[in-house]
C-alpha cells in the first residue's frame, strides 16, 4: 500500500474528470448500464463513482481513513482496467469499458 501522499497523487492522476463532471455522468442511463452489481440494484462502480464525487469535494486535511482507503481502490481498478483497453479501439467512445472507467472518475478519451 503507497503511503499518504503517493495515494493523493495517483488518485488525482487516476480521476480526471471534475466532481461536476462525474456526478452529471452517474445521473445518465449509460452510468447506470455498466458494473456489477452491489445486490442492491446499483453497480459497485456507481457506488464508488458517488463516493469519489464526495472525496472531490473535501479539501485534503478532511479525508478519512476511509476515503483514502476508497482512493487505493480507485487507483488499483483504473491501473487494471485502462491496461484491459478494448480490442476495437474506434468503439471506444461508446464502450462499456469506457463507461466503466467513467464510474471510477477516468474518462480514457479526456486529455
Amino acid at each position: 500500500m503507497a503511503n499518504t501522499p503517493d495515494i493523493h497523487a495517483a488518485f488525482k492522476a487516476d480521476v480526471n474528470m471534475t466532481a461536476s463532471e462525474l456526478e452529471k455522468w452517474l445521473k445518465t442511463d449509460e452510468s447506470k448500464s455498466v458494473g456489477q452489481d452491489s445486490g442492491d440494484g446499483e453497480s459497485i462502480g456507481h457506488h464508488s463513482g458517488e463516493h469519489i464525487v464526495r472525496i472531490l469535494h473535501k479539501k485534503k486535511a478532511d479525508l478519512t481513513a476511509d476515503d483514502e482507503a476508497h482512493m487505493h481502490k480507485v487507483h488499483s481498478y483504473v491501473s487494471r482496467h485502462r491496461a484491459q483497453g478494448p480490442h476495437d479501439k474506434k468503439d471506444v467512445e461508446t464502450s462499456r469499458w469506457r463507461y466503466s472507467l467513467m464510474n471510477w472518475g477516468h474518462d480514457p478519451l479526456k486529455k
